[in-house]
């Protein structure tokens, strides 16, 4: 894992979560060493008000290593300060046939060896509009 400040911070990102997940998808290793590659022992995300420690974050591996979903990240801006990143991106996922973009707002801190640390999100479905080939927002 690269260290925050030595990589674009939309690329950071895009890299963080994509390599978690194929190394989550792509290996029969246990999750908690996976996670604890990426995350600190203290850490904290928070998705639309519910709050995930460790132990909820290796628990949640278990749907994503029985879904194997596809994942891409399109990163629309990223910035920097520190410890600290912002970005909002969209993250398109596909499993068992169905497609699914997430729009996300994140704000985070990571660790200088690049681990996540703490991290706040706000997130809204979208859904690809049949007629235009738009996004919209799901109701």
């Amino acid at each position: 894992m690269r260290p925050l400040g030595s990589t674009d911070p939309g690329q950071f990102i895009a890299d963080f979560y994509t390599s978690l997940t194929e190394e989550l998808l792509q290996s029969d290793e246990d999750a908690a060493a996976i996670i604890d590659r990426y995350h600190t022992p203290d850490i904290v995300e928070i998705a639309d008000g519910h709050r995930m420690d460790r132990d909820k974050l290796i628990a949640h591996c278990r749907p994503v290593r029985k879904n194997r979903p596809t994942l891409r990240m399109e990163v629309h801006e990223a910035i920097v300060d520190g410890d600290r990143l912002a970005a909002r991106y969209t993250m398109h996922s596909s499993q068992r046939g169905k497609d699914l973009a997430t729009e996300v707002y994140f704000f985070g801190r990571f660790t200088p060896d690049g681990r996540m640390r703490k991290a706040h999100m706000t997130t809204r479905t979208l859904r690809a509009d049949a007629n235009s080939g738009q996004q919209a927002v799901t109701p």
